[in-house]
This record gives structure tokens, C-alpha cells and sequence, in this order.
């Protein structure tokens, strides 16, 4: 049986990837978070075990078991086997998997690490398309670390598969940031 990956971030955003057979889930035990790592002066979006807690993310096909296109683009994250996790409409089960980033590589100390306004405007707008705004507000309430300052970088977008916003997405992304308290900084750049 072809093997799947569970996306809870810009996977979960359709058009930043050409796997296909994608289908909601959810996953048990499990919470989204911010992190960071010495290796990139970015924060990189992660999952951490949180018994108790549900993410909905996507299924997607990994068509012939091939990972090395999908490794590649997830740098700095390995896979984690999660098939008895995910709650989904498959018979039988396939083997799933999730890219998380080791918590031994990751560094507690945030200085400088920010949160690209490109990804997250991504992420939401792949949350908003699969589970609608309430999709998007539970994914804002089941992440942790909007401590970190989300770098504005709309203008001159630095995530490649950053996407066009309407106004109307800038105006509700804009709001889930509010009411998360986020602090947004402005791109030097």
C-alpha cells in the first residue's frame, strides 16, 4: 500500500506540493509549535507529543514510497512514524508519517528567530481551504510559541512557495494574529 505523510503546516496548503490522494485527518496525542534551531535564523513550524491534544492536518500519497523529493524540501525535520495516530477515512490503514524537527537539534533560545509572514499567510490560507476559518482558528489555538515575532515580509516575500493574498485573507490572517497576541514586525528589507 502507497504510504502517506500527515502535513499540520504549509503541507496542508495543496498548492505547495504535487502529492495527491489528499484527504483531512487528525492526529491524536500530538500539538503544533514554533521552534527554532542554530542551523537557520528562521523558526520552523514542528509537532511536539501532547497526550490529549488533536491537530487536523492533510493526507497526502507518497506515491511508490518515494521520499527523497519530500526529505529534501523538509531539511532539518525527520520523518516520524505516527500510522496509529491519525484518525482517517482509509481501509486498510496505510503507513503514515510526519516531519518533525528532533527536539535535540532545537534551541531554546529565541533570540532572533522570527516567524515569516509568508509561511504562516500559506499555512493559513491551506487550513482556511480544507477545514474553512474554523480550520484556521483551530490551527492559530493549537500551536504553541506566538511569543515569537512574526516578520512581516508580504512586500518582498522570502518563503519560496509563498502565495498571493486577497485583501479579504490579509484582513482574517490579520485578525487570527491579533487574537493570538502575536507581535508583527516590519521587514527591514
Amino acid at each position: 500500500m502507497t504510504p502517506h505523510f500527515f502535513g499540520f503546516g504549509s503541507l496542508v496548503n495543496t498548492a505547495t506540493h504535487v502529492y495527491g490522494n489528499t484527504r483531512p485527518a487528525r492526529l491524536q496525542g500530538w500539538r503544533r509549535a514554533w521552534v527554532h534551531t542554530p542551523e537557520r535564523d528562521l523558526t520552523f513550524l514542528s509537532v511536539t507529543a501532547a497526550p490529549g491534544n488533536v491537530i487536523e492536518g492533510l493526507l497526502a500519497a507518497v506515491p511508490n514510497g518515494d521520499w527523497a523529493a519530500l526529505d529534501e524540501r523538509e531539511t532539518g525535520y525527520v520523518r516520524v512514524d505516527v500510522t496509529a495516530q491519525v484518525g482517517h477515512d482509509m481501509a486498510p490503514a496505510p503507513q503514515i508519517s510526519l516531519y518533525q524537527v528532533p527536539e535535540e537539534t532545537q534551541d531554546r533560545d529565541a533570540n532572533g528567530h522570527k516567524i515569516l509572514m509568508s509561511y504562516l499567510d500559506v499555512v493559513l490560507r491551506g487550513y482556511t481551504e480544507v477545514f474553512g476559518e474554523g480550520g484556521a482558528r483551530a490551527f492559530m489555538a493549537t500551536t504553541d510559541g506566538w511569543d515569537t515575532p512574526i516578520l512581516d515580509d508580504r512586500a518582498t516575500p522570502r518563503y519560496p512557495r509563498h502565495q498571493e493574498m486577497t485583501t479579504a485573507e490579509r484582513a482574517f490572517h490579520d485578525a487570527l494574529i491579533a487574537e493570538a497576541g502575536a507581535r508583527v514586525l516590519a521587514d527591514s528589507l
